[in-house]
């Protein structure tokens, strides 16, 4: 989405506008960097190597450019005005789309949409394969445009999105991972379907948003595809299917929409409902069941780890700093101490300094080892945290492991004899004789 703010006297966006059109500047048009064919020297006629072409001399416009918005100072204004008037002198310019986006960038903080519209349209019809700058002119045209302006911004949206479903995975960084690409690719397609979907609905074609903003929604279930579904199940009347698409996007709207929207969401919901049941009588119940099948559908499928395995050390478990591989089997015959613990757990992090003094009594024994499982549903937590507290024990992913051992709470720690078999079980946070009873089931278990 684009974000406005009202005019102000910082630089910053004076300062990007000013990096862009310098990039240009300093890398002259291709059409005029290509060299000379080298010469070369008759028969009999010294041969001295070939000296390169000299630098091409920069155009007019080239040299008046920097002067331009040098002289608009800290004034957007005094930008926009200067480089209109710059492109009436030069209406050729090959730097025409740098100095669109620029006047798009100025014409947005000036609060100016119309005209950062007309210059963002200007790039698409120059740079056609400008996908973000596509993006941008769908938006603007949807928060302002007519009949006319919503039919083209229809048109970018399908363009867009028949080149996302064109777009390959071969070509991208080697820094991402293909389950990265295909996450990102899929998180493109729903904003465009249900921005497509929502024009479609200003234009009052039904059919064609039902059908976007139900893929939208289908992709990945998101709270404003809901709602939208929402409201044109309320305009074909139909009371109970408006009902589910607002509790849906009431459960769904807790991260990213403000509470002033889900009081207009309540607000919908509760109107339909007493249209179809006459009062708010089963009102919440509906709305808890809901939100419950809700967020199952929209968590992704758990995967279910070392399903077969049936002692500790058949276990593979997964560092939690790098993902890679910990097996247990090498572990077997050695006293291990587990520790399963969750970020958001606060007696997890209080226990901490607690089982590292147990620790350090065993630092020098090679037959005792301390492990962190982490039990996190959102694994993406655990790193962030790692990097902050910087435990001195192996963290790893609990993967089934909490299962085996039938860890219900956080934190518990279990210590586990050279067989494998728990001595020792210790739930929630440890009482005043933690680490001398944790010391004493480790040396028992030696």
């Amino acid at each position: 989405m684009l974000h406005q703010s009202p005019p102000h006297k910082s630089r910053a966006p004076f300062f990007f506008a000013w990096v862009s059109l310098c990039v240009v500047l300093l890398q002259p048009h291709p059409a005029r960097t290509q060299q000379a064919p080298a010469q070369h020297a008759p028969a009999g006629q010294d041969k001295t190597p070939n000296r390169p072409a000299p630098a091409p001399k920069p155009t007019p416009d080239e040299e008046e450019l920097p002067q331009v918005i040098e002289s608009a100072g800290s004034d957007r204004a005094a930008l926009v005005r200067n480089l209109e008037a710059f492109l009436k002198k030069y209406p050729e310019s090959v730097m025409r789309p740098q100095i669109y986006r620029a006047l798009v960038e100025a014409d947005l903080q000036l609060q100016d949409n119309a005209h950062a519209t007309e210059y963002a349209e200007r790039i698409v019809a120059l740079q056609p394969e400008d996908m973000s700058m596509t993006v941008v002119a769908i938006q603007l045209l949807e928060r302002n445009g007519d009949a006319a302006a919503l039919q083209r911004a229809v048109s970018y949206a399908t363009r867009v999105l028949d080149y996302l479903q064109r777009d390959s995975p071969d070509g991208r960084s080697p820094r991402v991972s293909l389950q990265e690409w295909q996450a990102e690719h899929e998180r493109r397609e729903e904003s465009l379907l249900m921005l497509r979907g929502r024009i479609y609905l200003k234009l009052r074609q039904s059919d064609l948003a039902q059908h976007d903003l139900a893929a939208s929604y289908a992709l990945s279930p998101n709270a404003a595809a809901a709602e939208k579904l929402g409201e044109l199940a309320e305009m074909n009347k139909d009371a109970a299917g408006a009902a589910k698409q607002y509790a849906r996007a009431f459960a769904l709207s807790h991260d990213t929409e403000s509470a002033l929207n889900r009081r207009e969401l309540r607000e919908k919901l509760s109107n339909v409902w007493r249209q179809s049941h006459g009062s708010d009588a089963g009102l919440g119940d509906f709305l808890l069941q809901t939100f419950d099948e809700t967020l199952t559908a929209s968590s992704p499928t758990p995967v279910t780890r070392n399903a077969t395995a049936k002692t500790p050390f058949d276990f593979t478990l997964r560092k939690a700093e790098t993902g890679a591989p910990f097996p247990m089997l090498p572990l077997k015959g050695k006293v291990l101490v587990v520790n399963f613990w969750a970020t958001w757990c606060e007696p997890c992090r209080a226990l901490a300094p607690l089982l590292e003094r147990v620790r350090l009594q065993f630092q020098t024994d090679a037959d005792v080892r301390f492990l962190g499982a982490n039990c996190d549903e959102d694994e993406s937590l655990v790193a962030p945290y790692l990097a902050v507290e910087q435990p001195q024990i192996n963290m790893v992913f609990a993967d089934g492991l909490d299962r085996l051992l039938a860890v219900t709470s956080f934190p518990t720690v279990v210590v586990l004899d050279r067989t494998g078999k728990i001595v020792y079980r210790s739930e929630g946070y440890g009482d005043d004789n933690f680490e001398k009873e944790l010391a004493a089931a480790i040396h028992q278990a030696m």
